[in-house]
């Protein structure tokens, strides 16, 4: 891959990391400093605690791809990037636009999902 393809998926992953740990902040600060709700009617309560709920599961969700993120940019460091850990052969750029985390071309990674069905029958 060209360098200067190479630096687009850099900045583009170094952005999606800083925006996903400003998002992180904001839920940790709204539920550190946030206003101390105090719901009497138990439904009202129950209905926030789902939301909080819900939105830890999202940040968590968003941790891990923060991690598969930045293993992307150490490919990127060790010159394997946008190479198939499979087969060795080249990662389409459309399949990286689509997602730069992917270890695997679009071939090998519908091998491994025909296996992991043919595994769950």
């Amino acid at each position: 891959m060209k360098p200067e393809k190479v630096e687009f998926f850099r900045h583009m992953l170094n952005r999606r990391i800083n925006d996903l740990l400003d998002e992180a902040g904001k839920t940790v600060s709204e539920m550190t400093y946030g206003e101390k709700e105090n719901y009497p009617d138990p439904n009202d309560r129950a209905s926030l605690e789902s939301d909080r709920n819900f939105e830890l599961r999202i940040r968590d969700r968003e941790r891990k791809l923060i991690i598969k993120m930045q293993e992307a940019l150490k490919r990127m460091d060790d010159g394997v990037f946008g190479i198939c850990e499979v087969c060795a052969g080249l990662i389409s750029e459309k399949r990286l636009m689509a997602r730069p985390v992917t270890t695997l071309c679009i071939d090998c990674k519908m091998k491994q999902e025909k296996m992991e069905k043919l595994k769950g029958e």
